[in-house]
């Protein structure tokens, strides 16, 4: 074809009247034919695009080509005009279910040459914008229906898979997304899967990871503890009769190893929490099919077609009563991670055992998820009876993502599997590619070019050298897919974040800081677009403030680029740091004896006062010495960093009810606080505003003397949590009236782990929405830490964008 461009239009693809008129600048020309090229932006690339639009070009008669260029496909095409407008509007109207066509950029080519059949070229590795790279889909209906088909070549085989299905970025090597830069280069086509490869009207056109039991990858046992070493058919056989009989395994999934066991045997679940050090977590259970998970949990329509969907997350449910659960799956919550299988192996796994499974990440505590053969060995061997594997290498770590309903809309926890590293739109285009590399829990880094952001799948707790290296490793890695090399790294205040140590290791000119709240609600606003000022609502557990004390209750008026504080939650002190973080009874002597700013008088931080005689009586379960070292802490404000948190007062009432004392995971008591709290209205706590050097100050000591009276008076746990979860909404929307009043500005964006409790997040939305607030909180970005690189990089690429 011509290589030379007469005319070009952006076409935005969600805009049908932008559509139309773009077009018109090419249609409008007066001759019959035409050439246009149609640079085709999104994710359309293994999701089967191309044999669509060779199907398309050649229904409408258009000659040309289409091929995959860098992360992009390109599309030559000649013909009638009206063909080819044609083309342009069904590449989008009907583009194949996995595709996300974000734009199309048409151009006219000058000169109309002649030409034979539409055909489809090599890829080219070449291309003109950053590519994107399609998740992982979970085994498609049809693929299914062979799967079970013993009349199929392909019956029973665990690697079964279509345009429509499978692993796509877990296999990556480089885009442009080819075989041959995919794991399964090792594996030549037989003649038979050549065939369907090559032809483009067959469900398995271009297929990448096509396979078959003559020439795909294949499973392997070796029995750490039970049965010897077996391959193919008998190695499934083997691994079902081990997990039938007890035994826990360890399973080479799609993106990641993983611990499977009986989720209705006590002492097997028992045995993997112990392994995993995992004391009470609630552990992700999978089920066969959609029956299978109503007999576990009440399920609403939205739960279901998430679980239906080709994503396959794992769903927050409410766990049914009576259901053959293992009372060690889920203690202490009404809470149930459920999931149905997302590959064929978990499928015929699920068929053949017949029971519910424990399907959990393939790590020991604190670790990342093993990828890696060898290192899965070294990791796991001393725990499972025996391995389940395949020859088929993992490029790329993806846990399961998690997901739950809040009011009707679903809702991110962790962002893997299924939906990363599909990018996200940023409101403002960033000037310099960027690097945002998160916080610390819930880890995930974010690259950004242009007006897209590119978050990564979820990483873990960057706490060690194991979770760094998985850091670095997956940086480097995504860079080089997506084909963006970032020129600045934004990272957050915290200087003993491993993220914001890597950044350091940066030159000067080229970091950023962002505060964290600041990130938080800039995450909410980014994902809806919301570019102007918004006041910005961060509850969470600790973030380093610009002032250098920790905060996490806060109130802040901001945009995509700047902040200023308008109010926060009163202080409370951190007996002996982070001791504190995992020690909630710690947090509720803190805010009895600590009090705002700790200015106290002496004789009530040193055991004789009124607040100590309240603590003492209802936290007489503690330890009189750990009364004591609390005490002289305090009074000594030694090793007790003041901080604002919201978080950290959910942990002091959770202690003061009973229901925590100490935590074995991040947001452990807060999470009981939100089972135990009542459905029912119950009124609210006392509780006050107050201006403290020009700052809205929620002061909690009349709601905390509320909770003490409570317990002396034996008021159910049930009754005082679901009044303070009110009075925290009540204090919200108060934050919000003042904010407005003073401002005049009418939108909310609301951020911070606190709002992953659905009851506050509901009531919050709720009761600003009936004051007339326009109020965001993310759906597909997590609102807890997973959100911050993502915000980061909003804010990052607003700055840049201003220089």
């Amino acid at each position: 074809m011509a290589e030379r461009c007469a005319h070009e239009c952006v076409v935005r693809m969600n805009d049908d009247e932008g559509l139309a008129g773009a077009l018109a600048v090419v249609v409008g020309r007066p001759a019959d034919e035409a050439a246009w090229r149609l640079d085709v932006r999104g994710t359309v690339q293994g999701v089967g695009f191309r044999p669509f639009v060779y199907r398309v070009a050649t229904e409408l008669g258009l000659n040309g080509s289409v091929r995959n260029a860098g992360g992009h496909v390109l599309i030559e095409a000649a013909g009638d005009r009206a063909a080819l407008t044609e083309l342009a509007r069904r590449l989008a109207a009907d583009a194949p279910p996995l595709a996300r066509v974000r734009e199309v950029v048409v151009a006219e080519l000058a000169a109309v040459p002649r030409h034979g059949p539409f055909r489809i070229e090599r890829s080219n590795e070449t291309g003109t914008v950053a590519n994107e790279v399609p998740p992982d889909i979970a085994v498609c209906a049809d693929c299914l229906a062979e799967l079970t088909d013993p009349t199929d070549r392909r019956y029973r085989y665990p690697f079964i898979n279509c345009t429509n299905c499978g692993p796509r970025a877990t296999i990556i090597d480089e885009l442009p997304y080819d075989r041959s830069r995919t794991a399964m280069r090792g594996f030549p086509m037989c003649a038979e899967c050549r065939r369907e490869y090559e032809d483009p009207w067959n469900r398995r056109f271009h297929a990448e990871p096509i396979a078959c039991p003559a020439c795909g990858p294949a499973l392997s046992w070796s029995g750490a503890r039970l049965g010897s070493d077996a391959h193919g058919d008998r190695a499934l056989a083997v691994a079902v009769a081990a997990l039938r009989h007890g035994g826990l395994i360890a399973l080479k999934g799609l993106g990641g190893y993983q611990l499977v066991c009986d989720a209705t045997n006590h002492d097997v679940v028992q045995r993997l929490r112990e392994a995993k050090h995992r004391a009470v977590k609630p552990l992700a259970v999978m089920v066969a099919d959609l029956h299978a998970a109503r007999a576990l949990a009440v399920l609403n329509g939205a739960e279901r077609m998430l679980l239906s969907s080709s994503c396959a997350p794992i769903v927050l449910a409410q766990s049914r009563a009576g259901s053959p659960l293992a009372a060690a799956i889920n203690p202490g919550t009404r809470r149930l991670g459920v999931f149905l299988p997302n590959t064929p192996l978990h499928h015929l796994l699920m068929t053949d055992v017949g029971r519910p499974l424990v399907v959990t990440s393939g790590n020991l505590a604190d670790e990342p998820m093993a990828i890696d053969d060898d290192a899965a060995g070294l990791a796991l061997s001393d725990i499972v009876d025996g391995f389940l594997t395949h020859d088929r290498p993992i490029r790329n770590r993806y846990d399961d993502s998690v997901i739950h309903v809040v009011e009707g809309e679903p809702r991110m926890i962790r962002r893997a599997r299924g939906y990363a590293p599909a990018p996200r739109a940023l409101p403002v285009a960033s000037g310099v590619p960027l690097l945002a590399v998160g916080a610390e829990l819930k880890h995930t880094f974010t690259l950004a070019a242009d007006g897209r952001a590119v978050v990564s799948p979820h990483i873990g707790d960057l706490e060690n050298a194991e979770a760094y290296g998985a850091f670095t490793t997956s940086v480097r890695r995504l860079s080089a897919l997506v084909g963006i090399t970032p020129q600045v790294v934004v990272h957050d205040y915290h200087p003993s974040y491993l993220s914001t140590q890597y950044a350091r290791g940066w030159d000067v000119g080229k970091r950023m800081e962002v505060q964290h709240h600041h990130a938080h609600v800039a995450a909410s606003a980014a994902e809806f677009g919301v570019d102007r000022p918004f006041i910005g609502v961060a509850y969470d557990g600790l973030g380093m403030g610009d002032d250098g004390t920790l905060w996490g209750g806060e109130v802040l008026i901001a945009d995509l680029q700047r902040y200023r504080r308008i109010g926060r939650f009163s202080l409370a002190p951190l007996p002996g740091g982070a001791v504190a973080v995992k020690r909630p009874v710690r947090m509720a002597l803190a805010y009895l004896l600590g009090g705002e700013t700790f200015d106290l008088p002496a004789e009530r931080r040193n055991g004789s006062g009124e607040l100590w005689g309240a603590a003492r009586e209802v936290l007489a379960r503690v330890d009189e010495r750990e009364f004591a070292v609390v005490g002289k802490l305090i009074a000594a404000r030694l090793n007790c960093p003041p901080a604002s948190s919201a978080g950290r007062l959910f942990d002091a009432v959770a202690s003061l009810l009973g229901l925590r004392d100490e935590t074995t995971f991040e947001g452990e008591a807060a999470i009981a606080l939100e089972e135990v709290a009542s459905a029912d209205d119950c009124g609210e706590l006392p509780w006050t505003l107050r201006n403290v050097q020009g700052l809205w100050v929620y002061d909690v000591r009349p709601t905390l003397s509320a909770v003490v009276d409570s317990v002396r008076g034996e008021v159910p746990a049930s009754v005082t949590a679901a009044r303070f979860q009110a009075t925290v909404v009540a204090v919200t929307a108060a934050f919000c009236d003042a904010a407005r009043t003073s401002t005049g500005i009418n939108e909310v964006c609301l951020g911070g782990g606190v709002f992953q409790n659905r009851k506050v997040a509901d009531d919050v939305r709720s009761t600003l929405s009936a004051d007339g607030f326009d109020v965001y909180l993310g759906r597909e970005i997590p609102v807890n830490d997973g959100g911050i690189s993502f915000g980061q990089a909003a804010i990052a690429a607003a700055r840049t964008a201003r220089r």
